[in-house]
C-alpha cells in the first residue's frame, strides 16, 4: 500500500466526497500521535546523516538541523510514506472496515510538534442480502442427437483424412486443388486530394505484414476460396505463375488480411485431387480403438451428446447467474468494476496478438472506447462473482487441498511447468487466493445448477 502515497504534493489533490447514498464509499480522519511522528523524524534524519554529502562535514558527521534544513521535503515524504499507510490500516481496522480500493488522501496536515492529521476515502464491499438464491430454477433442454448430425460429423471425419492425389495432363478445373507457393505485398491505399506527407503516412498506417506460403493447397472454386483466386488459376498448368491482387472484405476472419488489398505472385506446383476414405470397417480401425464403422458412429454420438449437454448447461448456468443478478440488487465499487476492465482488457489484447495484430497496431486502438464498451459486462462479471461468494458462505462451499493441488497440476501441464514452479509463481503475484477463489464459484455455480432441478 506504501507506494499509493507518493509525495505530500500528490496528496493534497481534492478527492470526491462519498454521498450519503452510497453503500460501498467511506472517508475517515486519521491522527498520528506527536510521539509516533518525532520517532519517525528522528529515525529519518539518523539515515540521512548516515549518507548524506555536505561540503565541510564529514560523512556521518552532519548534525541533524543541517540534516533537517537541507532534507526537509525529502523527510517529508518519506514520513508520509511510512506512516499513512500503518495507521491507515490500523485506523481501518479498529472501525472493522475492510478496503477494496487504494485510499485517496485529502487534507494532510503535517507540522512541527503537531500530530500528522489526514483524510482517507476509500471503498468496501456492499452488504449483501442474499435473497432468492433457493428459488432459482434452471433450464434443462432434451438433448438431441439426429442420425443426420451423426452423418455430418462423419463426413466432416472423412473430409479431415482426406487425401489428394497428383494430376497430369491437363490444366485446372472447378473442383480441383493447385498446390502452389505464393508470394503476397499489402498495396498501401492514397487518396489523390491528399499531400504527398499525407500519402506516405497513411499509406504505412494501411500496410500490412508481407505473406509467403510454400505447399498450399488451393481449391478452385471452392466454396472458402477467395474468387481472385479461382478466377487467374482456373485454366492454368503446373509450372504456370500468376500475378493479380485480391481485395479482404473488413469482415475477414484473419485481422492481418483485413481491409487490405494484397498483390500475389502464384506459381502452380502441381494439380491434385481429392479423394475421401471409404466410411468402412478399416477406416473405423484407422481413427482408433474401433473395430467397426458401427464402433465409430456410436462413439461420434456420444460426443455430440456429451458437447451438447455440456453447451446447454453452460447456457443454463449463464442464466442462472442473470437471474441471481435480477433478484439482488446492489452497488458495486467502482474500483472492482476498474479491475474487471482491466482483465477483459488484457485478455482480449492477448486474442489480437494471438491472431498477428502487432504492437504497432495496437497502439492505434482507441483504449477508452474499449473500456467503455467493457464496463457493462464488468458489472456484471463483478456481481456475479460477490454473489456466487455470498451463496458459498450460506451453503459452506470450502474449496479442499485436493481440488486445489489438481487445479495446480492442470495449470502446470498447460504452462510446461512443475506444479512446485506454478505455486512459486503464483504466491509471487498474489495468484494463489485468485485460483482459490474461481474453483470456489464454480462448485457454487454447479451446486446451484443442481438445486435448481
Amino acid at each position: 500500500m506504501g507506494k499509493a502515497f507518493v509525495s505530500p504534493t500528490d496528496l493534497k489533490e481534492s478527492a470526491p466526497s462519498a454521498t450519503k447514498e452510497s453503500t460501498t464509499k467511506r472517508e475517515i480522519q486519521v491522527e498520528v500521535p506527536v510521539a509516533e511522528v518525532n520517532r519517525q523524524t528522528d529515525s529519518l534524519i539518523q539515515k540521512y546523516q548516515k549518507v548524506a554529502r555536505i561540503p565541510g562535514f564529514r560523512r556521518g558527521h552532519v548534525p541533524a538541523s543541517i540534516i533537517r534544513q537541507r532534507f526537509s521535503e525529502e523527510i517529508k515524504t518519506d514520513m508520509v510514506e511510512a506512516l499513512v499507510p500503518r495507521f491507515f490500516r490500523q485506523e481501518a481496522e479498529r472501525l472493522s472496515l475492510h478496503p477494496v480500493s487504494q485510499p485517496r488522501v485529502t487534507d494532510l496536515h503535517l507540522h512541527d510538534g503537531e500530530p500528522l492529521r489526514f483524510k482517507a476515502a476509500f471503498e468496501v464491499l456492499p452488504e449483501i442480502k442474499l435473497e432468492g438464491y433457493k428459488e432459482l430454477r434452471a433450464d434443462r433442454p432434451e438433448i438431441a442427437v439426429s442420425e443426420a448430425d451423426v452423418e455430418q460429423a462423419l463426413s466432416d471425419l472423412r473430409e479431415r483424412h482426406a487425401s489428394f492425389n497428383p494430376i497430369e495432363g491437363r490444366a485446372l478445373a472447378d473442383g480441383d486443388f493447385a498446390q502452389v507457393s505464393l508470394d503476397g505485398n499489402p498495396k498501401a491505399e492514397t487518396k489523390s486530394a491528399q499531400t504527398s506527407e499525407q500519402k506516405s503516412g497513411e499509406a504505412k498506417s494501411a500496410q500490412g505484414q508481407p505473406v509467403h506460403m510454400d505447399e498450399v493447397l488451393v481449391e478452385i472454386a471452392g466454396k472458402n476460396t477467395m474468387p481472385e483466386f479461382t478466377e487467374h488459376l482456373r485454366g492454368a498448368s503446373a509450372g504456370d505463375e500468376k500475378t493479380f491482387d485480391v481485395n479482404y472484405p473488413q469482415d475477414t476472419q484473419d485481422k492481418r488480411l483485413a481491409g487490405k488489398t494484397f498483390s500475389y505472385t502464384v506459381k502452380v506446383q502441381s494439380i491434385k485431387q481429392k479423394s475421401l476414405p471409404e466410411l468402412n470397417d478399416e477406416f473405423a480401425k484407422q481413427l482408433g480403438e474401433f473395430q467397426t464403422v458401427d464402433d465409430l458412429r456410436k462413439a461420434v454420438r456420444e460426443q455430440m451428446e456429451s458437447e451438447r449437454k455440456h453447451e446447454a448447461e453452460h447456457a443454463a448456468k449463464e442464466k442462472l447467474v442473470g437471474e441471481l443478478i435480477q433478484r439482488n440488487d446492489f452497488e458495486v465499487p467502482d474500483s472492482l468494476i476498474e479491475q474487471q476492465i482491466d482483465i477483459r482488457i488484457e485478455r482480449g489484447l492477448r486474442a489480437l496478438a494471438a491472431q498477428g495484430l502487432t504492437s504497432e497496431q495496437m497502439k492505434k486502438l482507441d483504449l477508452s472506447r474499449l473500456r467503455g464498451a467493457q464496463r457493462e459486462q464488468a458489472i456484471h462479471d463483478v456481481k456475479a462473482a460477490l454473489l456466487l461468494e455470498r451463496v458459498a458462505e450460506e451453503e459452506n462451499i470450502q474449496v479442499g487441498e485436493e481440488e486445489f493441488d489438481r487445479e495446480l497440476e492442470s495449470l502446470a501441464r498447460q504452462s510446461k511447468q512443475t506444479s512446485e514452479a506454478v505455486r512459486a509463481r503464483l504466491t509471487r503475484d498474489g495468484g494463489l487466493d485468485r485460483i482459490r477463489t474461481r474453483i470456489r464459484n464454480e462448485k457454487t455455480l454447479e451446486f446451484l445448477y443442481h438445486q435448481s432441478a
